[in-house]
């Protein structure tokens, strides 16, 4: 049986609650058609979110690996392409770092492209009625670091890995001016996300392209 680690991160920017956690939470030891999701809490910490990640890939030893997000303003579930090596943080994280311009892993590549079959996930997601697009750009936070340092530490393991954001939840829009999805949704779209990952060993060949 396979095994999908799936992360979430807690709360950060002063927020006191993240969908990716709230989501990551639910999923904990589900079994999905030919595996089991494992879980972990993530901080929103420039280096100790790759250690904790790491960490629990060496506890647990998964076949794959989806680490999640939330993105306000995102009205749909959006696997990410690509990660890129700079960190460039628009706050603070939580721990007080906020780089400027710098590498995530000095004299890193450029950039790495997931590994995840993100266009399976985009049909699969819509054709169970879930709002889902790909998406070109993780950001220049704790995510996208995330993102390309996980890459970079799987490079030459054999595990897959890929970054996918989630919208805010209802609660977290009071003033009700930016999208949301509710819980439930985003807990159904993740565990159709990790059965699509399990169900596609390469990717499917449809157009997920965007026009500036």
């Amino acid at each position: 049986m396979k095994k999908i680690l799936i992360t979430g991160f807690e709360p950060f920017g002063g927020a006191t609650i993240n969908p990716a956690l709230e989501a990551v939470n639910q999923l904990a030891h589900v079994k999905l058609d030919g595996g089991e999701i494992v879980t972990c809490e993530v901080p929103v910490t420039r280096y100790k979110a790759l250690d904790t990640i790491i960490a629990a890939i060496e506890q647990y030893q998964p076949d794959y690996v989806m680490t999640i997000g939330q993105a306000a303003g995102r009205i749909g579930i959006t696997p990410e392409r690509i990660a890129i090596n700079v960190d460039d943080f628009r706050i603070p994280d939580n721990g007080g770092n906020q780089p400027i311009d710098e590498p995530i892993v000095a004299d890193g590549p450029d950039a790495y492209f997931t590994t995840l079959p993100i266009k399976a996930i985009i049909r699969t997601l819509r054709e169970n009625g879930i709002p889902c697009q790909v998406s070109n750009t993780a950001g220049t936070f704790v995510c996208n670091h995330v993102f390309y340092g996980i890459q970079h530490y799987l490079r030459d393991k054999g595990v897959k890995h890929g970054f996918i954001h989630i919208p805010l939840l209802p609660e977290q829009d009071t003033l009700g001016t930016q999208p949301t999805m509710a819980l439930d949704v985003i807990v159904k779209g993740l565990r159709l996300a990790a059965q699509a990952v399990l169900d596609n060993e390469k990717d499917i060949l449809i157009t997920a392209g965007h026009i500036c």
